[in-house]
């Protein structure tokens, strides 16, 4: 283990705890090099899980595509890193929770939409705008009438 900031490998454990959601342990790492605090996930690893696009080719399900779509949405927006980490997890542990090997990218759309209107309405609606690609305005205000009802 090294650290992100300054590459040392003088790291220390400050705090473990399990993480239901993603069946794993997070922890709390402290550099003693430069004192900087960072997080690590340590989970068992599992068969990989297929996910099958719109154009039903198959491809390995990848954390960092969902990430990337969850970190546009939220841009600029008051939400911070540990609650879009939390939800991350939570939407993981809701993917890799059945016992299928294989699921939709439309599927993973709806759970992460799901999530992001507890989160922040305005995030769900970035995020909802992309993933449904609205073609006209009305379409998009038919989706904030479903949402402010």
């Amino acid at each position: 283990m090294r650290c992100p900031f300054c590459n040392s490998e003088k790291i220390g454990v400050v705090d473990s705890r399990k993480v239901e959601d993603i069946n794993g342990i997070r922890r709390r790492r402290l550099c003693e090099a430069c004192g900087k605090r960072f997080t690590t996930y340590e989970k068992v690893e599992t068969i990989p899980l297929t996910v099958i696009k719109k154009d039903q080719t198959r491809e390995q399900y990848s954390r960092t595509k969902v990430q990337d779509g969850v970190l546009r949405a939220c841009y600029k927006r008051p939400v911070p890193i540990e609650k879009i980490e939390e939800m991350l997890d939570s939407i993981e542990g809701e993917i890799f929770g059945s016992d299928d090997k294989e699921i939709s990218s439309k599927r993973i759309g709806e759970i992460v939409m799901e999530h992001l209107q507890r989160l922040d309405a305005v995030a769900y609606v970035r995020f909802a705008s992309v993933y449904r690609d609205f073609k006209d305005v009305s379409t998009f205000m038919d989706e904030l009438k479903k949402f402010l009802n």
